[in-house]
């Protein structure tokens, strides 16, 4: 054998030797190979078995919040720059779809001070569209392009915060994504293997928005009478929350808080469970970020004896006093269980959600139907392979071998690429596979019949190959290079199966590259290197 033929063989050998290892590792026995293939082959849901749900995110919860908050911020603008005003308030959006026609209304502003809160909202909320509504009364909207870049952002975030709960589960192979690439808000939740999905919407469901807030008066019964200690109307910069109290509940009541939440769900870094003081219940701990620490630590140390709500999804959860200066952590108490305690963590480290969410439609693959698309689509796949392989046995005499080694090599270059990418295979991308064999075979059928008109041109056996394969492989780049194209478009608009197709697709094109036209002509080269001249081919 030459020496740069065996250093081809070696590196064929290599590729082959790290595929294998890619998919089944280094197994010991028979049960540990089928361990490591279904560790390594990640199944999705058509085929395992499963849940997927469809997820509509409630966008105006997001457009009401980013209003309340430059309410706040166009208030204490206008005070710093002793503009009058009767007051700020927001038109809430109650649909996602009326979410875009969110308002900030603003009331009771002097002629005479027109021009200075102009100036404000021009130059401190360009992102909103000011419309008077008479000499002293201003209506403001957010602008298309900034209502459109929000609505985008909540719902990329809504994704990856959903993302980042399911994977925290040890959800591995399941996934988020957008349903339709538009603006309807709906996202797709597939979760392989899950049959109960039960804890898993709740804690997708859950918001988990923990705020603190100062407390400037209550607990009372309800809202009729936090209003009527207060004449009736709310201080200044303050607002209302919680609910009437439940005996049920350790906690409960409304309270007079600022506007304003001291510490908010995007200022904790991290949160674990731990054990309460009492056998059997759980407390959830968690830890705030540099900046948060610094300004918990100064607001705990100058309100000492003062109460402080404990806000969780607007519900009160604790309205505790201060005892003393605390700097960057604290506790919830009373989770009951480990479990709620732990998921509580969960929700509190992946995020809050922008905006709620709520489930239209949910559906469970059996497993069975999984195992029997499995079947079927292994069935259709070793068929196909055979009846190729006899074809071009048969066709091409003992050139056919060489085409089965590279087609059984490009397969196992693909499920080896699936397996190091976390690649989900899906009954689509089964489909793919099967289409790459048909790829692979039309590549070895435009060398071998190009090599065949070199012969019954009169050329000698070796330049015949080399020129069949020398004058095939554009024509392969060609086929290749369209397809690849084509796949790129329904990857970029397709949905979550198409997009699988497409990837398997183009593995099993690169892949095809190699075995089709490298290794094949490694092969052609290894059987025509023999000391004895060879004369004929068997094509």
């Amino acid at each position: 054998m030459q020496r740069h033929i065996r250093f081809k063989f070696l590196l064929i050998l290599a590729v082959t030797l790290a595929c294998i290892f890619g998919i089944i590792g280094f197994p010991k026995n028979m049960t540990e190979l089928v361990e490591n293939w279904h560790k390594n082959i990640h199944l999705g849901l058509d085929l395992r078995g499963g849940t997927y749900l469809v997820v509509q995110v409630q966008q105006q919860d997001a457009f009401n919040a980013d209003a309340g908050a430059r309410a706040d911020a166009l208030k204490e603008a206008m005070r710093k720059a002793a503009v009058q005003f009767n007051d700020v308030d927001v038109q809430d959006a109650h649909t996602f779809q009326d979410a875009t026609h969110v308002a900030i209304l603003v009331r009771g502003v002097p002629a005479t001070q027109s021009g200075t809160f102009r100036g404000i909202v021009g130059e401190q909320f360009s992102a909103w569209q000011l419309q008077p509504q008479n000499a002293t009364d201003y209506r403001l909207t957010m602008r298309p392009t900034e209502a459109l870049k929000l609505w985008q952002n909540v719902l990329a975030q809504t994704k990856n915060t959903m993302d980042k709960k399911i994977n925290a589960l040890g959800l591995s192979e399941a996934s988020v994504q957008q349903r339709r690439e538009d603006a309807d808000s709906q996202l797709l939740v597939q979760m392989p293997g899950v049959d109960d999905p039960g804890r898993v919407k709740q804690i997708l469901q859950t918001a988990a928005v923990l705020d603190l807030y100062d407390v400037k008066a209550g607990p009372f019964a309800g809202r009729d009478e936090a209003l009527a200690q207060n004449g009736g109307i709310l201080p200044p910069g303050t607002k209302l929350i919680g609910q009437p109290a439940d005996p049920n509940q350790r906690a409960g009541g409304v309270y007079v808080v600022t506007r304003t939440a001291v510490v908010r769900g995007p200022d904790i870094r991290d949160a674990s469970p731990e054990p309460g003081q009492l056998p059997g219940q759980w407390n959830t701990k968690f830890v705030l970020s540099q900046d948060a620490g610094r300004r918990f630590e100064s607001y705990t140390g100058s309100h000492v004896g003062q109460r402080l709500a404990i806000v969780l999804d607007g519900r009160v959860i604790e309205a505790p006093v201060i005892k003393s200066q605390i700097r960057d952590e604290g506790v919830i108490e009373g989770q009951g269980t480990e479990q709620n305690a732990a998921d509580l963590s969960l929700n509190l480290k992946a995020g809050s959600l922008p905006a709620g969410v709520i489930f239209l439609q949910e559906s469970t693959v059996g497993p069975s139907l999984g195992a029997d698309s499995i079947r079927d689509g292994f069935a259709a796949g070793i068929a196909g392979v055979l009846a190729v392989v006899v074809a071009m046995l048969i066709y091409y005499k003992k050139s056919g071998i060489n085409a089965t080694l590279a087609l059984v090599l490009n397969a196992v270059i693909l499920i080896a690429c699936l397996s190091w990418f976390d690649a989900v295979l899906t009954l689509p991308g089964i489909a793919g596979i099967i289409l790459t064999i048909g790829m692979a075979v039309d590549s070895n059928v435009l060398i071998f019949e190009r090599i065949r008109e070199e012969l019954r041109a009169g050329k000698a056996v070796i330049p015949a190959v080399d020129t069949g394969f020398n004058k095939a492989f554009l024509t392969i780049i060609d086929t290749h290079i369209t397809t690849v194209v084509s796949c790129a478009i329904l990857f970029a608009f397709g949905s979550g199966p198409v997009k699988g197709f497409a990837v398997t697709l183009v593995i099993g094109l690169i892949a095809n590259l190699f075995t089709a036209v490298f290794v094949s002509k490694v092969i052609f080269d290894w059987e025509l290197s023999r000391p004895q001249p060879v004369t004929a081919l068997s094509i």
